[in-house]
This record gives structure tokens, sequence and C-alpha cells, in this order.
């Protein structure tokens, strides 16, 4: 007979948040639900709604990343799964910059040391460290695991990370386009070296962000500037870039988030201007996600 198992709901994020590359991410209200259970053998994976069908980006063997993160976990901890069953209901969107592998490699480490009987918020630093072997920084996973603001840092090869409550007051705004993107494609448009000057100025914006998000929302427009990554990938997602002025125009703190292509906008309001143009785009108030993965016997 199998176990009953478990079931994990973790939450999207959105990474950088403007000047915070490979730091900063946020916890959005979206969430990936897994359900596991640890059977006499075998491997059984189904996938609904986002990715469901498509085997190339979402396999359903041994090279599905909950699979393959669950595994490095049970190895990590010494834990024997003769067999197992997932079902994965999928709510981020893939490819759209909303940690999407960050929030399956999550939800494998949490089955994983759930398990084994653990809980993953207990062992913070091996649950970034296993999650930065897939994803190679943790501000996705962070985020992903603790849920609110993190700021997240690698000092040698430790990966860290400490959660912030953002202000009530900041109310985001998704902006998700049909095209898709890869991190590692919009990645390669980071030239090796930029300006001093450029440096300095976004380190400055970075610092400040901390303050905009927990205590003075009205500094975000600011705070979100950036001149290290955004500029150089905005060619891959033309009608990104143009969103994100417009919306900066009016007023509004809008980012790429992660690596794009969908906007994050910061609103004190939830509401987007109407006369901007989202004709392209699919848009979605959503909650900050202040808990982060959650795991509950099923």
């Amino acid at each position: 007979m199998s176990d009953p198992g478990f079931r994990i709901t973790v939450p999207a994020s959105s990474a950088n948040l403007g000047p915070g590359f490979d730091t900063f991410g946020l916890a959005l209200g979206l969430h990936d639900v897994v359900e596991v259970q640890a059977t006499g053998s075998g491997l059984e994976v189904e996938v609904a709604d986002a990715g469901a069908g498509d085997v190339a980006a979402v396999p359903t063997d041994e090279r599905h990343l909950v699979v393959r993160a669950l595994r490095r976990t049970c190895a990590l901890l010494g834990v024997e799964v003769p067999g197992l069953r997932l079902r994965c209901h999928n709510a981020i969107p893939h490819a759209r910059g909303l940690g999407s592998s960050a929030a399956a490699v999550v939800a494998g480490i949490a089955a994983g040391f759930a398990l084994a009987g653990k809980e993953p918020g207990g062992e913070q630093d091996t649950v970034l460290k296993l999650a930065a072997e897939f994803e190679g920084h943790a501000d996705n996973a962070a985020a992903s695991l603790l849920g609110g603001l993190v700021l997240a840092w690698c000092e040698g090869e430790r990966f860290r990370a400490r959660r912030l409550d953002p202000h009530p007051g900041v109310r985001p705004v998704l902006a998700v386009p049909a095209q898709r993107s890869a991190t590692d494609e919009t990645r390669g448009l980071l030239p090796a070296e930029v300006p001093h000057a450029d440096a300095a100025f976004t380190a400055g914006r970075a610092a400040l962000l901390v303050h905009a998000m927990t205590a003075a929302p009205e500094l975000l427009l600011p705070a979100t500037e950036d001149r290290l990554h955004q500029g150089y990938r905005a060619p891959a997602y033309p009608t990104t870039a143009r969103l994100i002025d417009t919306l900066r125009e009016h007023g509004i703190a809008a980012t790429v988030s992660g690596a794009g292509p969908s906007v994050l906008a910061l609103t004190a309001d939830g509401i987007i201007p109407p006369t901007v143009d989202v004709s392209s785009f699919v848009l979605t108030e959503l909650a900050v996600d202040l808990v982060g993965v959650r795991v509950v016997a099923a």
C-alpha cells in the first residue's frame, strides 16, 4: 500500500526588481501544487495546466525537474524511495520570468525533506545550496522557499538569504505576454563588464530599493531604476521594454520580471492606467506571498 503522501504548494517569484540583479526576489500569490506519494516501485508523473502535454519542456520521466530535485535531496538525506507518484498542477507560466523552474526545484526539495520527516525551512542553507545546484543562483528559489521579499547572496560556495516583510502598500500587477524567453539566452546578452558609473548607480538604487519596498513605497519609481541588465536585454523583447517605459512614464515602478519577458508593476492601488496599451499582455493583480513553500500531509 502506498504512503498517503504530501501536498506541496510553492509560489511563483519575480527576481531582480530592477537593480537587484541575482539578489532580490519577491514571492507572488500564484502557485504550483505538487502531490507526492512514495510507492513500492516505478515512477508516475502527471502534469496539468502549464506545460501539460509539452514533454520536451516538461518531461514525465526522471528528467522532470521536481523528480530530479527530489532524488537529489533524498540522496543527500539518505532516504530510500523505491517508487514515486507525482501529480503536478502548474499555475506558474513557463519561460516567462516568473521562477517556474525555481518553484519546481523548491517543490522537489521540500518533497524530499517531507519524505525524510524534516521541515525544509529548518535547514535553509542546505535547501539553498541544493536549489543553486540547479539554478546557478538563489534569488528565485529563496523567494519560493521563504515568501515575502528576499535578499540572496553567495559567500564562497555558500548561498545565503534573508527574508523581509514588504510594505503592505505594495500591490504587484503582473503583465504576462505570449512570448516566451530563456534565461540562458537573455543572460547571454549581458556584457562581461559595465561602466563604473553604471555599477555605482545601480548599487545605490539597490540599497534604496530595500527601503522603498519595506518602508517607503513612494520611492519605488527611482528605487527600481537599473543600468546593469534591463537595457542590454531589451532587444530580446521590445514589446516588454516599451510597456515598462510607458508605465514608468505614468509614474508606475515597472521592471522586467526576472529574465523576462513578463513585466512586474509595483503599484500602490493595483491599477494600470486605461490609456496604457496592454493588448499584448494578460494582466493579473497578485498578492505578495508572505509564507513561501507549504507542505501538508495529503
